[in-house]
This record gives C-alpha cells, sequence and structure tokens, in this order.
C-alpha cells in the first residue's frame, strides 16, 4: 500500500469533511472539534479518523459504548492509511464533527487554526446549525465540544437550539497538559489521557 507524499506540492487535502452520524438509531450527543487534521480526517475523510486527538476520542467512545471498530486501528493511525485499509468506525448514539469542515492551510501543505472569521461566517454558521438540527431530529440533547476554538463557535449555536453544552479541554498534549493543574507538572501524559477519556465518558453519559 503506497503512503501520501506529505511533503508534496498537494500535502493537505483541504476538502469539507462531512459529520458523522450512526447509520440508524438515536442520537443523544454530538462531539465537536476544531477542525480535520492534516494527516488525520483530512486524509481519510472522517471526524477525528486518524487525528492525533482521534485516539483518545475513539477510545473514549469505545468505553462508553458509542463507537465499535476493529482494534488493528490502532496500529496503523494515520488517516491514509486507515482508507487505503478500508477501515471505519461505526458509531451509535453520538454524531460527530468538527467547528471548522476542513483542513486549514494557507498553502496546501501547512496546517494553521481557523480564523474567527472563517468559523462566525455566514456559510460555516448555516452548516453548523443544520447540523445541530438534524441531531435534535434523532433526539440529541446535549453538544460536547473539544478545545476553546470549538467552545466559543459552538456554545451559542447549542443554546439557541436549546441543546445543553459540555466543554472539554483539546485533547491534543499541549490542550492535556495547559488544562492539568500546575500544567502538567510531575504528571505523565499517559495518565492525563486516560483521565481525560473517562471526562469523555462521563460527558456522554450525563
Amino acid at each position: 500500500m503506497s503512503t501520501p507524499d506529505f511533503w508534496g506540492e498537494q500535502r493537505i487535502h483541504g476538502r469539507a469533511v462531512p459529520p458523522l452520524f450512526p447509520r440508524d438509531g438515536a442520537v443523544q450527543s454530538i462531539v465537536y472539534g476544531e477542525a480535520p487534521g492534516p494527516r488525520g480526517a483530512d486524509q481519510s475523510g472522517v471526524p477525528f479518523w486518524g487525528d492525533g486527538a482521534g485516539i483518545p476520542l475513539y477510545r473514549g467512545l469505545a468505553v462508553a459504548g458509542c463507537a465499535d471498530m476493529d482494534d488493528s486501528v490502532w496500529e496503523r493511525w494515520d488517516g491514509a492509511a486507515l482508507r487505503g485499509g478500508g477501515l471505519w468506525p461505526k458509531l451509535i448514539g453520538v454524531a460527530l464533527s468538527n467547528a471548522f469542515p476542513c483542513c486549514p492551510t494557507d498553502d496546501g501543505r501547512r496546517f494553521r487554526a481557523p480564523k474567527r472569521g472563517e468559523l462566525l461566517s455566514e456559510e460555516n454558521t448555516a452548516r453548523l446549525r443544520d447540523e445541530l438540527n438534524a441531531a435534535l431530529v434523532r433526539g440529541a440533547s446535549k453538544v460536547i465540544t473539544l478545545g476553546r476554538c470549538a467552545a466559543q463557535t459552538l456554545e451559542p449555536l447549542a443554546g439557541e437550539c436549546g441543546l445543553k453544552f459540555i466543554a472539554l479541554p483539546h485533547p491534543s498534549s499541549q490542550g492535556l497538559l495547559m488544562s492539568a493543574p500546575g500544567k502538567g507538572r510531575g504528571m505523565r501524559l499517559e495518565d492525563l489521557r486516560a483521565q481525560w477519556e473517562m471526562r469523555l465518558v462521563d460527558a456522554l453519559r450525563s
């Protein structure tokens, strides 16, 4: 299986990654991250699938009974490899999306954070409202966000829709350390990830 040339002319596809909903059944929660990552969702086309933040997210979803996937995904956690291997998650009772639908980039090679103007644009706000309404139709009661960017973007929209709002720190290494007491001094990153996963499980079950 060939691997993508991440340092080639078009490292980042920049295509919109659609939200992922369960094929059938009710949806209790919709979880939002910031934006698709360059080596994860931008390559796989599935929210968080192959992203670094997707590891604790999907592990937490599995513990909560909200996601089912083959154990082999952890051996090839890379968006292009997962897509090439035909490996996809099955969601149960939860939907996934991002505050911004595309991997933000200025040159097709380097990731940048989405700008406030992009996040709050009429087009993006309409997209988010449509996703929240689709979740509401299927019974959703809450929005869970990962990181400050997603929280600032989704909190007012969740309020408009009457959805409970829960903000979690971003599960990246930096996000976990910055949100930990004493900025994580003396704490193991694996322990912080495990704690975050349980916070996600609690949020999903609340």
